[in-house]
């Protein structure tokens, strides 16, 4: 095997790179769209799929559809349809996006292919398979529109991003940031994997429960409508207070493993700025978390307070995945695969 076929090319692995980074973004703002569309009741913006009131372009007043649109949608909706252009315009805008990202993750995929012909075939199996499942997110999309907003659908849609986003951070660690590794002994690597697992499942966890919450806040709109905003959290129950309770063993968790972090590697190495990254993003989170508690659940808070969180699941997995560093470096050296420091 050549030297040219053996390792990979420093611009196509830049590239594979810097594109994995962007649909990560891109991913991360189709997460805070769909935040955007639920915050807002806007989840049957579009009564059908994958068109929008029958057409591609959806109207923008009521006077563009036909007389009888109610009759027409409102049998899946049970008669409650009423068409208003921001609700239907911002679920638009979110498929619009869902759509971008698909196209996103298409372009990874083509960039992963150098890696195919070398020998590390991972990464384009990986990035293959985000692919595929961001495909099957599209069509789970729009069983979420098909069971009105059925929870467990719901709450599998929002599982499957958190994949994606897995999957997608895991190339682009891997692909980019292999040599700036964890230094310590392996006895002390082995107590913080083991404290790292436990974070990211608590966090996964705290999610789960947060979608638990989040239909019972559907409930609750549903029976005192929007104009009630400060009354919802009265009317939350044990789902409410499981979850605010819950944060507080997530905090204490995540403080006593990002202060490992920074006492064995140094808050000046990547890993420590990963792990301040997580203590801010991890403030935010409780800070929109007492927010929404204590003013009324106000709109901006809600999207923002289920962003934050996916960004710190992200964070602790990539904190994660350098703490096991060495292990992933050595299938590289086997493979013949160099990382190169991001630019």
């Amino acid at each position: 095997m050549t030297s040219s076929t053996q390792h990979i090319n420093f611009k196509a692995n830049r590239r594979f790179r810097r594109l994995a980074l962007n649909t990560v973004i891109t991913l991360y703002l189709l997460i805070i769209a769909g935040g955007v569309v639920r915050s807002t009741g806007s989840g049957m913006g579009c009564p059908d799929w994958p068109k929008c009131f029958g057409t591609w372009i959806p109207p923008t007043d009521a006077s563009q559809l036909p007389p009888d649109y109610k009759q027409i949608y409102g049998a899946k909706l049970k008669g409650e349809v009423e068409f208003n252009p921001v609700k239907t315009w911002t679920e638009y805008v979110n498929r619009l996006l869902g759509a971008f990202t698909g196209i996103m993750i298409f372009l990874t995929l083509l960039a992963s292919l150098p890696f195919l012909r070398s020998g590390n075939k991972q990464i384009f199996y990986l990035s293959l398979a985000s692919f595929i499942l961001v495909g099957f997110q599209g069509w789970l999309g729009a069983k979420v529109v098909s069971f009105e907003l059925k929870p467990v659908v719901v709450t599998l849609h929002m599982l499957l991003a958190i994949v994606i986003v897995f999957l997608l951070l895991y190339l682009l660690t891997w692909s980019g940031y292999a040599e700036r590794l964890f230094k310590i002994n392996e006895s002390s690597k082995r107590s913080l994997n083991t404290l790292g697992v436990l974070v990211l499942v608590l966090s996964l966890v705290q999610i789960l429960i947060g979608t638990q919450v989040r239909e019972a806040i559907d409930h609750v709109i549903f029976e005192l409508g929007y104009s009630a905003r400060g009354e919802w959290i009265d009317q939350l129950g044990t789902e409410f207070y499981i979850h605010r309770s819950f944060s507080i063993i997530v905090l204490f968790v995540n403080t006593l493993w990002i202060r490992q972090i920074w006492q064995l590697e140094g808050k000046s190495s990547f890993a420590g700025k990963v792990a301040f990254g997580c203590a801010w993003v991890l403030a935010a989170e409780i800070a929109t978390g007492i927010i929404m508690a204590y003013f009324g659940i106000p709109p901006y808070a809600q999207p923002l307070h289920l962003t934050l969180a996916i960004v710190l699941i992200g964070l602790q997995f990539v904190s994660w995945l350098v703490v096991n560093g060495k292990t992933y470096l050595k299938y590289h050296d086997n493979a013949g695969v160099q990382p190169h420091s991001v630019e």
